[in-house]
């Protein structure tokens, strides 16, 4: 999240505290909404928080986060947006460098005790699997579009996405290359539970709030099928 971003969640809640004043407490998250105004406040208030916990920042100090609110609708303080911009900016990429960090230690380590896990064997690039169905179709080109199940998860567990019972389509050279290395060695019928180093997966970038930088991922992947190049160029 850049600079200008933080500003428009800055906004935000300025719009939260202009709009809607009350003297609850800073940590609550339960609030009388007799009004179409005190709903309109909640549900602003709740943007807000889901914009700052897009920010990196695991304990805001709500304090420091009113005050500075208050300063603004009070003109008590003037702080140019300049100054703002640069410092949040410089912050928050400290903050997604020392995750990124932690992210990769976490990643590394995991993988170390994973490939010593009895089934787990390690492909090229350090990429790890685990068969749980042993296909015996034919292994895709990296240039095929294929049809799958799947489900992806971080290191800890937390699910990110899924095919949610429903099969996917998609080119295999446009995807993640962790993807693209680990499922043109899986023979049709096949079902693997594959480990994506980050290098392989997003990177220093990650993807979204879901995915942070440098996260290991881990895929259950079912290969349905090859999908014939003549019905793949008729979907598109």
């Amino acid at each position: 999240m850049n600079a200008k971003q933080i500003l428009l969640i800055f906004a935000a809640g300025v719009l939260v505290l202009s709009s809607c004043c009350n003297n609850g407490s800073l940590n609550s998250t339960k609030a009388s909404l007799k009004t179409e105004s005190d709903t309109a406040c909640y549900y602003l208030g709740f943007l807000y928080g889901g914009g700052m916990a897009q920010t990196g920042l695991k304990e805001p100090n709500m304090a420091a986060i009113i005050a500075g609110m208050n300063s603004a609708i009070q003109k008590t303080d003037t702080i140019d947006q300049y100054t703002v911009q640069m410092f949040l900016g410089q912050y928050f990429e400290k903050l997604a460098q020392k995750q990124g960090e932690e992210n990769r230690i976490k990643g590394e380590k995991f993988l170390a005790e994973n490939r010593t896990k009895e089934g787990v064997d390690t492909l090229t690039d350090g990429i790890q699997y685990k068969v749980l169905v042993a296909g015996d179709g034919q292994k895709p080109a990296e240039t095929d579009v294929v049809k799958v199940h799947y489900k992806g998860t971080l290191i800890d567990g937390t699910e990110f996405d899924a095919s949610k019972g429903e099969p996917v389509e998609f080119p295999l050279n446009q995807v993640i290359p962790g993807w693209t290395k680990a499922i043109s060695q899986m023979p049709v019928g096949s079902k693997w539970i594959i480990y994506i180093p980050s290098e392989l997966a997003y990177g220093t970038r990650g993807a979204g709030q879901a995915i942070g930088p440098n996260e290991t991922l881990i895929f259950e992947v079912e290969l349905l099928e090859i999908v014939p190049q003549e019905a793949a160029q008729a979907a598109n």
